[in-house]
């Protein structure tokens, strides 16, 4: 096994910054086979990968972590995705159901620890179930949302998983966005029609405002402090090691250290 950091990423990085969409899917596909999924939570940035996926024939499965209290926009709106676009979608599920973990644990989003604790246990370790069986995981993040992701890179290692992290949308705008959107007539969560910006469960989740920004409706009765639920490593603070372990030959194919490959 080779290790990987995050430094090694940034000529690589700097380099995708002028690539499309496409030609970063393509990369990817190429790059990892049949190593590589990715994950959506079903908001209109994931239904574009989940296109883009469709669009370019890749074949590649779609994860998706459903806490077992997501709106029920949410999960039709997965169900579509899956029989329209002709995607295989992976449902993972936390161990406890929200009434069993309420019954043993009390409701633990009413402050910021337990906002943590809960979005832990719902949200990042079902994803311990395909660890290991991807070495590169497609994601949603792009810059235009702000806060910690207005820096997101195209590639970023995370660690927890031990799987790189792919962003082919980062440099997309909300524009060329909903363009996109629009032109291919990508089906859509409707709760965005409905105030929602982003959307994950419906305990932490509410319309916002033309003038807030984009997330002010996640954790709301928590404040500004509880922004990000930490399925996403890059939403995390800086502390978080930033290094994982692949082969070496997928570490060379990933750096272009010893193919001719060109995107």
């Amino acid at each position: 096994m080779a290790r990987l950091s995050q430094a090694r990423l940034a000529s690589l990085n700097k380099s995708f910054e002028d690539r499309t969409p496409e030609e970063l899917f393509r990369w990817a596909r190429e790059t990892f086979g049949d190593r590589l999924a990715a994950i959506s939570a079903m908001q209109q940035s994931g239904s574009v990968v989940c296109h883009m996926i469709s669009r370019l024939k890749l074949d590649i499965p779609v994860v998706f972590v459903d806490t077992g209290v997501m709106f029920q926009e949410t999960l039709d709106t997965r169900d579509r995705l899956a029989k329209e676009y002709g995607l295989k979608i992976i449902t993972l599920q936390p161990k406890l159901t929200m009434q069993e973990q309420t019954e043993q644990m009390g409701v633990l989003y009413l402050d910021v620890e337990g906002q943590k604790r809960c979005c832990h246990m719902r949200k990042v370790e079902p994803m311990a179930a395909i660890r290991g069986k991807y070495d590169a995981l497609i994601g949603s993040l792009r810059r235009s949302d702000g806060g910690k992701r207005g820096e997101c890179p195209v590639l970023a290692v995370d660690p927890e998983m031990n799987a790189l992290r792919i962003n082919p949308l980062a440099m997309m705008e909300d524009e060329p966005l909903h363009n996109y959107i629009a032109e291919h007539k990508v089906i859509v969560n409707p709760l965005h029609s409905q105030g929602f910006s982003t959307i994950g469960c419906n305990r932490c989740t509410t319309p916002v405002l033309p003038t807030e920004p984009k997330r002010a409706g996640r954790w709301r009765h928590l404040g500004p402090w509880s922004m990000y639920c930490g399925i996403n490593p890059t939403d995390l603070d800086d502390a978080t090691s930033q290094a994982i372990d692949l082969p070496q030959d997928l570490v060379d194919r990933i750096l272009g250290q010893k193919t001719d490959f060109m995107i």
